[in-house]
């Protein structure tokens, strides 16, 4: 095994570390014998390695894999944060941005679907200045969900289903919403009742218990119709999208081509999307 780096005694006849040639070093890897200084030197189960070694092990260790097959990673869930901290983003920003610009480049109507489809998506990161407990009570639910949802899909499978949900909360307020006169739509919750979707799949395919979640979905789904203001085609959407999304993920084969088979599945949803924006009545 060779890094790069010339032995230790052909630079001095006291051993000195590789990557620190005017360091000498005592300590040698218990791997490959070279001398490796403290900077240098990691923690083995026998001895010390040097961080050449370490690094080698890593790239050749396959990574552990969650139930269904993305990356497992210790810690928090990075993907749930993010989408947390974009969206308390952007709602600083309607707050400092001046002449309400946010909203009025973000924010989703049915009439701007085919001229701005990209809405579909920057809607759901928007949230009302009026109702600050839009926010709070969506960031909540997202950060409960995605913890739950995040280590079991690994991070791109949970984010894949979250944006997928988000676009299908607004396909669904396209769709069941007419176009005139102009309804502007903001806000997380069809993305949110998509990990309610994909949460009440994935724990059905594990064999666990959904009554809980039943009864979440319709006092949820209750609100949406008896509150003005909230946009209840847009939370269909997003559960029956979300709901299809994860099953894209939990029900394709198991095998070396799972993650294909699962990408080219979600693909088929995004595509159903699309279609269902196209061929909708006028």
């Amino acid at each position: 095994m060779s890094f790069g780096y010339p032995p230790a005694e052909q630079t001095s006849e006291i051993p000195v570390c590789p990557r620190h040639p005017d360091r000498p070093s005592y300590v040698r890897c218990q791997r490959c014998g070279r001398p490796a200084c403290p900077e240098c030197q990691r923690a083995a189960p026998v001895g010390f390695q040097c961080v050449d070694c370490v690094n080698e092990t890593a790239r050749s260790t396959p990574a552990a894999r969650s139930v269904y097959g993305g990356t497992a990673r210790p810690g928090p869930p990075v993907a749930t944060y993010t989408i947390i901290a974009a969206c308390v983003a952007v709602y600083i920003l309607q707050w400092i941005v001046p002449g309400d610009w946010i909203f009025q480049e973000m924010a989703f109507a049915s009439a701007l679907a085919e001229p701005e489809p990209w809405r579909m998506l920057t809607a759901a990161f928007l949230h009302s200045q009026s109702f600050i407990l839009h926010i709070v009570l969506n960031m909540y639910t997202l950060w409960i969900f995605g913890q739950a949802l995040e280590p079991l899909l690994g991070r791109i499978r949970f984010l894949a289903i979250y944006l997928l949900s988000a676009v299908g909360g607004s396909v669904g307020f396209y769709l069941l919403t007419p176009i005139y006169p102009p309804i502007p739509v903001v806000g997380a919750s069809g993305a949110i009742f998509g990990l309610f979707g994909a949460m009440l799949v994935i724990q059905r395919h594990r064999g666990g218990d959904t009554r809980q979640l039943w009864v979440l979905i319709a006092i949820n789904g209750v609100i949406g119709f008896l509150v003005p203001g909230i946009a209840w085609q847009a939370h269909l959407g997003g559960l029956v999208t979300g709901a299809l999304a994860a099953a894209a993920v939990a029900y394709v084969p198991r095998g070396r081509r799972r993650g294909l088979f699962q990408a080219g599945a979600l693909v088929l949803v995004f595509a159903a999307l699309v279609l269902a924006t196209v061929l909708r009545p006028v």
